[in-house]
């Protein structure tokens, strides 16, 4: 606080004797012009009044003359005001560089009469007032700016000084190292730092582009999920929209107002049926249809295509190349001269004997002959009327495919009804060592006969044979319906053993059963999908469930009960084939011998067994991933929440499956039974439900 009263006091009295000096100055300049102004005050004033009275007359001079000599003395004017300027700025500036100069020789003349202890105090304050400016810089507040080390609220008496970790720097063992060093090692660790934070800053831009990479991944994951469900939901779409169709194709065959459409949709739907057996062609449907049935049926044709993708596709085109036929016949009935054909009415009826009764075969070696024919341009030839005959052509392939397909499908029934029955196939002739001859080919390989025109007698060989055997098959329907004759006592043999139906049905029944034991285990049902590692090694995970579990005890079952999933579209079916898991279950049954049950029931007459628990062994030989461990979620039934669904899901290449079982509270201590592990290919979930004892 001295210090500070002293330097007060300095800058007080220093102050206090330039003002003097200032005063002595202005002092000496005001006596030496006082005489000066008070001699020309009077005449100041006159000169005052006679100068306002020549401005006045000089104005009036100066308006008279201003039209005569405008342009003149606007120039000059205006370069007299420009050199007024230029004068008053060189004055202004004279004045500035003077007042400069005599604030330079005042400071001069300051320095060189301070003393050492005022040229101190000075020094002293310019070095405040530029760390005050540097405070400012820095942010400090005006409440802050009147802090030294002698005057602060924080008794430091090192306020203003760097700071020093003296503690620190003598932990690490640098306390003696001169401070050069110090500010070395600094500038050394904050590079350090500088680096570190730089390679922060470029993992956070790496982490960054990895987390853009998987979210851009988990959304190409969601658009292929989205795209695989749209694909399943148009699939089931179209499914939902033929199952419709075929509805109402039976309901109007059954109530006996079919259209076309309903007879043509249902031979193409009953061909796997067995028992469903059409004895005409699918083209007959369209006899006697008029000019507007044909158009609706071709419209009704285009829907069947459209839900029909991928099956039967060859037999629509085939019909509707048909019903394109007859309705462009009706058309030319219809209007005679609306279109030329290359056919004359006269000899339409020879050209349809030419195609009549030829085989797909046979025809499609005459319409390469056309073909021919039509390319080669040879004179003489009637372009109009082969080309005629290709377009007729057409429909009669159309014909012949859709009678092939007819007969095939009658032998194959006819087969499988022979199979059921147990009726031994009728033998074969043996065939000719003589091959047949392809239509127009050359000799046989003995040199002899040439091929007959219009085709072998091999395919109208066949075609007799075709008609034998669909006539007997006619035959042989109508006249027993393909069931064995009812036999009485008497038309049996001496001897003969007799079985009853019931002893029949048990004796069926076990053979079933060892035939079921022998191709899939215990607890699957037969028929259900199996991978390909369902052989040697899924029996052997059998065999190693079986002995964890133990022998079965009374109060266990198989347990078998799956769940239809719906469909679960697999983004790796492209590259592993789907299959379903195989599994070997146990439920545990048992009596609850609770206070109702031991008031109205005993051991006699027992109460009925409850669900207890459950013991599930599902087999993953093939899994792809053998580091991801299979799964299960346990969702109740919306239909009835006294069941749930138990689903198993594991990863490519098995599909998820599911058990219907019964929702009760788990009891998940291991001293109870419970164990969920994935060990050896098999996933083991046992658990026993809780057991809930009611005390007062």
């Amino acid at each position: 606080m001295s210090s500070r009263t002293d330097t007060r006091r300095i800058e007080r009295s220093r102050s206090h004797s330039v003002e003097r000096y200032q005063e002595r100055k202005d002092s000496r300049r005001s006596r030496s012009r006082s005489s000066s102004h008070k001699t020309h005050r009077s005449k100041s004033l006159t000169s005052k009044q006679s100068s306002t009275s020549r401005e006045k007359k000089r104005k009036k001079t100066k308006k008279k003359k201003r039209h005569s000599s405008s342009s003149s003395s606007s120039s000059s004017s205006s370069s007299d005001s420009n050199e007024e300027e230029l004068n008053f700025l060189q004055k202004l500036e004279a004045e500035r560089q003077r007042l400069k100069e005599e604030k330079r020789k005042q400071k001069e003349m300051l320095k060189a009469k301070e003393t050492p202890e005022e040229k101190r105090e000075r020094r002293l304050r310019e070095k405040q007032e530029k760390e005050r400016k540097r405070r400012e810089r820095m942010g400090w507040d005006n409440e802050y700016q009147c802090y030294t080390n002698q005057d602060n609220p924080f008794g430091d008496s090192a306020l203003t000084n760097t700071f020093v970790w003296a503690k620190k720097l003598a932990k690490e063992g640098v306390k003696n190292v001169s401070r050069e060093e110090l500010e070395a090692l600094n500038r050394q660790k904050q590079l350090e730092n500088k680096i570190e934070l730089e390679k922060v800053k470029q993992r956070r831009l790496e982490r960054e582009a990895e987390r853009a990479a998987r979210e851009a991944e988990a959304g190409a994951a969601a658009r292929a999920r989205e795209a695989a469900q749209f694909h399943s939901w148009a699939r089931h779409e179209d499914a939902f929209h033929l199952h419709q169709a075929t509805l109402r194709t039976q309901i109007r065959i059954r109530d006996g107002r079919a259209k076309p459409i309903d007879l043509l949709a249902w031979y193409v739907s009953s061909e796997e049926c067995v028992d469903a057996l059409e004895m005409h062609e699918p083209y007959t449907y369209l006899n006697g249809l008029q000019m507007q049935d044909l158009e609706d049926l071709l419209e009704d044709i285009k829907v069947y295509k459209e839900l029909e993708k991928e099956s039967n596709q060859s037999y629509w085109e085939d019909v509707q190349t048909i019903v394109l036929d007859e309705l462009g016949k009706l058309r030319t009935v219809a209007a005679p001269s609306a279109r030329r054909d290359g056919v004359h009415r006269a000899v339409a009826d020879d050209v349809t004997q030419i195609f009549k009764g030829k085989t797909g075969a046979q025809l499609e070696a005459l319409q390469t002959q056309i073909e021919q024919k039509i390319s080669g341009r040879r004179d003489g030839v009637d372009i109009g009327y082969w080309e005629s005959l290709l377009s007729q052509l057409k429909a009669h392939r159309a014909r012949a495919r859709l009678r092939e397909r007819h007969r095939h499908n009658l032998r194959r029934k006819l087969q499988l009804l022979k199979r059921e029955q147990g009726v031994a196939p009728a033998p074969r002739a043996p065939a000719s060592p003589e091959p047949a001859q392809p239509d127009g080919g050359g000799a046989a390989p003995d040199g002899g006969g040439a091929a007959p025109d219009g085709g072998g007698t091999a395919p109208e060989a066949e075609g007799d044979e075709h008609e034998e055997e669909e006539e007997e098959c006619v035959s042989l329907y109508r006249s027993g319906r393909y069931s064995p004759a009812l036999l009485t006592d008497r038309d049996l043999e001496p001897a003969t053993l007799l079985t009853e139906p019931l002893a029949d049905l048990q004796r069926l029944h076990y053979l079933r059963a060892a035939r079921t034991r022998g191709r899939a285990p215990a607890g699957r049902p037969e028929g259900s999908s199996a991978g390909p590692g369902a052989g040697g090694g899924a029996e052997s995970l059998e065999a190693e469930a079986r002995r964890a579990m133990g022998a079965p005890a009374p109060d266990t079952a198989p347990f078998a009960l799956e769940h239809a999933l719906p469909d679960q579209p697999c983004l790796w079916a492209d590259k592993y084939r789907p299959r379903k898991p195989r599994y070997f279950n146990r439920v545990h049954t048992g009596f609850e011998w609770n206070k109702y049950n031991q008031t109205h029931y005993d051991m006699d007459n027992p109460p009925p067994k409850i669900v207890q628990g459950y013991k599930f062994n599902i087999f993953y030989p093939d899994l792809i991933d053998k580091n991801s461990t299979p799964e299960f979620s346990l969702k109740p039934c919306p239909e009835n929440a006294e069941f749930a669904v138990l689903r198993f899901h594991a990863g490519p290449p098995y599909e998820d499956i599911a058990f219907k079982i019964v929702n009760r509270e788990w009891e998940y201590s291991y001293k109870r039974g419970f164990r969920c592990h994935f060990h050896n290919n098999i996933f083991q979930l046992w658990f026993h439900f809780k057991r809930y004892r009611y005390r007062r």
